[in-house]
């Protein structure tokens, strides 16, 4: 297994080999130490490379890129993370298909067959309370259905989504735009613990790779590779949630969006992907109805149950009169407690008693400036 994976590593050391060429390489003519071994004019003939990477094919590798595999291959027999190739049964069957595949992914956590029934959700690096409490709820209801949440593992939308899925101990991928080793945005140690234990965190890039900005464009058509759609919640008009909505396009998956605030420029970007064709998304049956005809029957049926259960949940604890009363006016928006008195008839020493009964039953929380919001969408 070792010396195999040896080959891989060594095939994705080549200067000048992508993803698109490596995948073909493989396809066509078998196995790294296959590929190395067949003359210049077979590998242009066969494999329709240029004559240089040809020649590049046949250089030996650097004792540099040597040292760093033996690193890489130890650290895989020591436990720290696993590497699986195009060839590897545990390999996502659904990234495969994709006509760029990483031919090599680092991984922690486990995969499971089970993560083929996975679901994007990505949206800024800086979403509003709203669209965050929005996400976290979007994303934990599809995991309870038993979707796998997939996101970047980025501050923002990425991490209410993997943050929505854990809370309902349902399934997250988180995939990096660096090496498996390294940790961005680094305050994320402790969700990607959470999400290893629920899920994996994976990489296509080498150990030791720092997140370099022109690494995320490429990460993002893995998020939407492994997914049978993209759901954007919340993001600008030139976020990079958008081009992994146009990569899923290419890539024949299913396109969401969340609706929001005309005046928030958070709502654009999704505001556009409808325009576009997105279909529009206010909860979770919106994504269920469009690919339930893409799913097997058996996970249909599991489906179908599913949702029956999470209809008959309440959605909110049993509140009294005044309590229902002053809930029905906080929102995801922060409102004051002036306000708030202002808009009853309770005198302020009956608001504040109502308002602690509803933070203690989690329904709102307090936030700086004598301001109240819903923690959920009820």
């Amino acid at each position: 297994m070792t010396s195999s994976l040896q080959g891989w590593l060594e095939l994705l050391a080549v200067k000048g080999l992508g993803p698109v060429t490596y995948t073909r390489l493989i396809n066509r003519l078998g196995s790294p130490e296959t590929i190395r071994s067949l003359d210049a004019h077979t590998l242009v003939e066969k494999g329709e490379i240029s004559p240089s990477l040809a020649r590049a094919l046949h250089q030996p590798i650097s004792a540099e890129a040597q040292d760093h595999i033996a690193k890489e291959l130890q650290a895989v027999q020591d436990g720290r993370f696993s590497i699986l190739t195009l060839a590897d049964a545990h390999y996502p069957p659904r990234l495969k298909t994709i006509t760029d595949p990483p031919p090599v992914l680092w991984c922690t956590g486990q995969l499971q067959d089970r993560d083929q029934h996975a679901l994007a959700v990505v949206g800024s690096r800086k979403g509003s309370h709203i669209g965050r409490t929005f996400t976290r709820q979007l994303s934990g209801d599809l995991a309870a259905l038993g979707f796998t949440i997939v996101s970047g593992l980025a501050r923002g939308i990425d991490a209410a989504a993997h943050e929505g899925a854990l809370v309902s101990s349902g399934r997250t991928l988180a995939v990096l735009g660096c090496g498996i080793d390294r940790l961005y945005p680094p305050e994320h140690g402790p969700l990607r613990q959470r999400i290893e234990q629920q899920g994996a965190v994976l990489s296509e890039f080498p150990m030791g790779t720092l997140p370099h900005s022109y690494h995320f464009p490429q990460r993002n058509r893995v998020i939407s590779g492994l997914s049978l759609g993209v759901i954007v919640t919340e993001a600008t008009s030139r976020s990079g949630s958008l081009i992994t909505a146009r990569m899923a396009l290419e890539q024949n998956r299913e396109i969401f969006a969340v609706p929001g605030n005309v005046t928030n420029t958070l709502t654009r970007g999704p505001h556009r992907l409808i325009k576009e064709g997105a279909k529009l998304v206010e909860n979770p049956l919106d994504i269920v109805e469009e690919i339930l005809p893409m799913l097997e029957p058996s996970f249909r049926d599991h489906l179908e149950k599913q949702q029956l259960a999470l209809k008959s949940q309440p959605s909110t604890p049993s509140l009294g009169p005044e309590e229902q009363l002053l809930f029905d006016c906080i929102s995801l928006d922060p409102v004051s407690l002036d306000d708030l008195i202002s808009q009853g008839s309770y005198a302020p020493s009956e608001v504040m008693s109502i308002l602690l009964s509803l933070e203690i039953k989690g329904l709102i929380k307090q936030i700086p400036g004598l301001q109240y919001i819903r923690v959920g969408i009820q």
